[in-house]
């Protein structure tokens, strides 16, 4: 067998690998709030910046637009944003956090905090990790 078609070699299973297990350990800290992942991530983007149009949310969450309209739809239907006709364009969707989804900010403060404990097991640890953070950034700037 060929050294470079072994699953150890590959860096692709190894980031599909963890980027799945975190996904999988955020799930009890947001069932209780009632939300995915990706809704998550969608509140994260409006938390840091209300009112953006749907376009501008699926490019910082690295996504098509026909990927997040049915998740903003089911956001919109729990009740954590609105959407709405852009002002200079009608075919532009504007969305916008409720009531409710502000205030999901409040319920959700400690979760950052909680994947980190789960994550990190020690100083060094920690100081490797936020490490990746550039390095990750430099790879997907890349393969985008």
């Amino acid at each position: 067998m060929q050294e470079n078609l072994k699953l150890e070699n590959q860096l692709c299973f190894r980031l599909y690998t963890a980027s799945r297990l975190i996904t999988q350990l955020y799930h009890p800290l947001l069932e209780p709030l009632g939300i995915t992942y990706p809704q998550y991530l969608v509140l994260l983007v409006l938390w840091e910046q209300d009112n953006m149009p749907v376009n501008d949310i699926a490019h910082r969450l690295f996504l098509e637009t026909n990927t997040v309209t049915p998740l903003l739809q089911r956001m919109e239907k729990m009740g954590l944003i609105k959407r709405k006709v852009g002002e200079n364009d009608s075919r532009q969707r504007i969305v916008s956090l409720t009531e409710k989804g502000v205030e999901m900010q409040e319920k959700a403060k400690d979760i950052p905090t909680c994947m980190a404990n789960k994550v990190m097991c020690n100083i060094n640890e920690t100081q490797q990790l936020i490490q990746l953070i550039p390095l990750l950034d430099n790879l997907i700037n890349a393969i985008k």
